[in-house]
């Protein structure tokens, strides 16, 4: 069976047809560990600077790291990048959804600006 094909199949008949998938290596999750490690390392840093964390960009930028550590785990040790293309769709648009109404409710409560208005 050629690749072309193995888009039209469920995950059962791949099973039975003996079609292999790309998986992570060990070396490939040790990466993601030392990068997770270093994202937690940044969060915790960022919140001892007390310059910083009396800033408006503190919450956005924990909340940017957390993101992007949500992300990583996601991709690589739920295996949403090696999963069909319409796990990836079930799961990012309501991801993307949520994204967008938790920046809109950081500007409602003022914990964002677009600018200074005013003197």
């Amino acid at each position: 069976m050629d690749s072309t094909h193995h888009s039209n199949l469920t995950a059962a008949e791949e099973h039975a047809a003996g079609i292999e998938h790309e998986h992570p290596t060990w070396a490939t999750y040790w990466k993601v560990a030392v990068i997770l490690t270093i994202i937690t390392a940044c969060e915790v840093w960022v919140y001892y600077i007390p310059a910083f964390v009396g800033s408006r960009a503190f919450v956005p930028t924990l909340l940017a790291m957390s993101a992007l550590k949500f992300a990583i785990v996601v991709l690589f040790y739920m295996h949403l990048r090696y999963d069909n293309r319409l796990f990836k769709v079930l799961f990012t648009g309501p991801l993307i959804v949520a994204i967008i109404t938790l920046i809109a409710l950081m500007f409602l409560f003022g914990h964002m600006h677009l600018g200074h208005v005013g003197a």
